[in-house]
């Protein structure tokens, strides 16, 4: 179990003064199983009205509407979170789903819906002749074909950070060899929807107390990763950027069909072309107080040992 604090803070300066449109806001952690949502504060400057409401996937949205002119946008979101997530999580897979391929159930088939359709166009067939070589046999362990198509992604396409807007589509990753956390996020997901399987993305924070893992260097960013829903066991998480299942350093804020539904803020302003001349974001986790001062006596007393 941890404790952490998460600092998420997005600043727009203007040129001059103009007037803000509404801004959408996803920034409230996600609250699940394995993720207890202690507090969350959103700050925002110029002063705003801001109501909240649930999409229809069940993510919270805040919309902030402004009044007047100002000449910055400053949004800060703070949460804690308490993770329970175990580091080696064992999935309750439904017998009947043990084994691919399988049938989702009528109810859930209605359910999943357009998460089992793929989202991109793929007219050569290319995406699904790169999944279908981690298939081995028809039957085979479902989680184990989920593991290796995840490690697949990690495998044969480098990470690199990449801080312009956008999503490249599953054949360019592959094409290109190289993406971003979102990229990898995307070629998964649509990687199970060839093979019929729900899959939904999700945006979030990766906790990195000990900066080994992939995602989480520089100023900060947030993470993109997949969930796909098996039954019995449900959404499973896998993070190929860090090739891991399971929720143990994930950081779920919103979840969605297509990332480009999850974007953390968006909105509009009105005003002279080339009126933004600055945007900074930067997101910080770390371990909450309390959880730091418990890590540093425990250090303390292996040290004496």
């Amino acid at each position: 179990m941890a404790c952490l604090d998460v600092v998420h803070t997005t600043t727009y300066r203007y040129r001059h003064k103009i007037p803000l449109g509404p801004h959408r806001l996803m920034l409230r952690p996600r609250e699940t199983r394995e993720l207890r949502l202690l507090a969350h504060v959103l700050s925002i400057s110029p002063t705003a009205t801001v109501t909240w409401a649930h999409d229809v996937a069940g993510n919270a949205v805040a919309t902030a509407v402004f009044d007047g002119l100002t000449d910055h946008l400053v949004i800060e979101s703070r949460a804690t979170v308490e993770l329970t997530a175990p580091a080696w999580p064992v999935f309750a897979i439904a017998t009947s789903a043990a084994q691919y391929p399988f049938v989702y159930a009528a109810d859930e088939w209605t359910d999943l819906g357009a998460l089992t359709v793929p989202q991109y166009y793929d007219p050569d067939g290319r995406l699904s002749r790169w999944v279908e070589d981690f298939v081995m046999a028809r039957p085979t362990d479902t989680l184990s074909l989920l593991k290796d198509i995840s490690n697949g992604v990690f495998t044969h396409i480098s990470y690199q950070s990449r801080d312009d807007e956008g999503t490249q589509s599953p054949i360019e990753t592959l094409d290109r060899r190289w993406g971003s956390c979102r990229d990898f996020a995307v070629l998964l997901a649509e990687a199970a929807r060839t093979l019929g399987l729900g899959s939904r993305i999700v945006s979030g924070y990766l906790s990195d107390v000990e900066g080994s893992l992939i995602g989480s260097a520089g100023s900060g960013s947030t993470h993109a990763w997949v969930e796909i829903f098996v039954p019995g066991a449900g959404w499973i998480a896998f993070d190929p950027t860090n090739r891991s299942v399971g929720s143990q350093n994930l950081i779920p804020v919103a979840v969605g069909r297509d990332i480009h539904h999850l974007v953390p803020v968006s909105g509009s302003y009105s005003g002279r072309p080339g009126a933004l001349c600055d945007l900074a974001v930067g997101v910080v986790v770390r371990l909450a107080a309390q959880d730091h001062a418990t890590a540093m006596e425990d250090r303390v007393e292996a040290t004496a040992m």
